[in-house]
């Protein structure tokens, strides 16, 4: 059964107990943009008591707001109960709410597009606010006073960015001009709501667009703020044509494909954002340099997302990324068995696409590119790293004791196994012999 199809279960057994129930929000809107709704909300006129009367083992996650989760056919289902609410203090959420109307609880919702309802069993839109015209519009409007709604919840303010990327839709103008105006709200909230707002925008085929709206409209410096410095950081034009650091991390973004996972978005948001602070000027060669731009980077991808809350699995494959940039420049030199180590990373797939804009953003050059996907194909028949031949039992048994050595005599076996020079066990472990012989005097 299909998320619709639950809810419409739900919205039925409502209306068959006497309750007002309506579809709500982004389902709406989805379906009126032929586009698939990720979750379904109803509004009603029960109350969270008789919601939770009619559905037990529902969820009172926020009986105080109306808010109750029923599960229909393994579907969580949002039930929310009409209501207007009360001032907001924190800038968060109401501190009361008043169950009310169909009417009265679409117009304090954020954006016209999300306030319209839709009678489940007989598909007809009920629209208080104007929705539907801005729908059709392709614009994206506060309801009401568009300061009053950020101000009630910051987060409001991400949301419209988000929105106005993810649907492609034009931000009307005194909305637009309000989020800017309001920008500092986000200061009241959490690193997680903004983070997870922020990664949507990221994710959107539309990220230069978001990250954009973000510097025009004020909001980057409450969620990246290093990012700003990249604006009018000049690189070398024989290597950059394009521009500024700013610029050029906007045309990366772009030319990612639509669907780039996350951890690649970040990773070549953050690329060089050490650009600025290790920019310096080469008067000899009379030209601009970013030394130890990498490194620092890394370090600098590492403070930014563990201040937004991203999960640690996600902060390891970004930072390697930012960190190895740079050494792409290299592969041609590399011996084999370094290439080979340098292609076993496991998030190198991304770090090839990363590469990919980056040159072609810039100066054009594919050559290291086209020469990794010719490796790739070279060394196709094998991994890249085979299992080992030999291992530290095997040293122990030749008398030495575990240390630091171990891991060095170990890592020269694998490169000559990565060389093919030794191919079998006996070699390595004849060669062994001979590197814990060199050890022991």
């Amino acid at each position: 059964m299909s998320a619709r199809e639950a809810a419409l279960d739900l919205a039925r057994r409502l209306g068959d107990a006497g309750f007002k129930a309506l579809f709500a929000g982004g389902c709406v809107r989805d379906r009126l943009l032929n586009r698939e709704a990720k979750d379904y909300d109803i509004a009603t006129s029960a109350t969270p008591q008789e919601v939770v009367r009619l559905f037990p083992g529902a969820n009172e996650v926020g009986a105080h707001f109306g808010v109750v989760i029923a599960k229909s056919h393994g579907h969580p289902i949002e039930i929310a109960t009409f209501r207007t609410d009360g001032s907001y203090k924190d800038g968060r959420r109401p501190d009361s709410v008043t169950f009310s109307t169909p009417e009265e609880d679409a117009r304090r919702r954020d954006f016209t597009v999300n306030g319209l309802f839709e009678a489940p069993l007989t598909g007809e839109v009920i629209d208080f606010v104007g929705g539907v015209a801005d729908l059709k519009a392709g614009v994206l409007r506060a309801i009401g006073n568009p300061k009053e709604r950020f101000q009630e919840d910051g987060l409001r303010l991400l949301r419209a960015l988000r929105f106005s990327t993810t649907l492609g839709f034009e931000i009307e103008a005194q909305t637009y001009a309000a989020i800017h105006e309001c920008a500092d709200l986000l200061t009241k909230i959490s690193p997680e709501r903004i983070r997870d707002e922020f990664s949507k925008i990221l994710l959107s085929p539309a990220r230069r667009t978001g990250i954009e709206m973000l510097v025009e409209t004020g909001l980057m410096k409450h969620v990246v703020p290093e990012f700003l410095a990249t604006i009018g950081c000049e690189q070398p034009p024989e290597w950059h044509p394009e521009g500024d650091v700013y610029t050029h991390t906007c045309i990366m973004l772009e030319m990612l494909e639509p669907e780039a996972p996350l951890e690649l978005c970040l990773a070549v948001l953050l690329h060089d954002i050490a650009k600025p602070p290790c920019q310096t000027f080469d008067e000899q060669a009379r030209r601009i340099r970013f030394n130890g731009h990498d490194a620092m980077g890394a370090e600098m991808a590492d403070g930014i997302l563990r201040r937004l809350r991203y999960p640690n699995d996600l902060t390891a494959a970004v930072v390697p990324m930012v960190a190895r940039h740079m050494q792409f420049m290299n592969v041609k030199q590399m011996r084999t068995a370094k290439l080979k180590r340098f292609m076993a990373e496991p998030h190198f797939d991304q770090e090839m696409e990363l590469h990919r804009v980056d040159c072609t953003s810039s100066n054009g050059f594919t050559d290291n590119y086209e020469f990794l996907q010719a490796k790739r194909l070279e060394f196709a028949a094998e991994p890249l790293i085979p299992p080992p031949l030999v291992s530290g039992r095997d040293l122990i048994q030749l008398g030495l004791k575990p240390g630091p050595r171990f891991k060095e005599i170990l890592e020269a076996i694998e490169t000559e196994q990565l060389e093919r020079r030794i191919l079998d066990r006996e070699p390595a472990l004849a060669y062994l012999k001979i590197l814990a012989a060199e050890t022991s005097t």
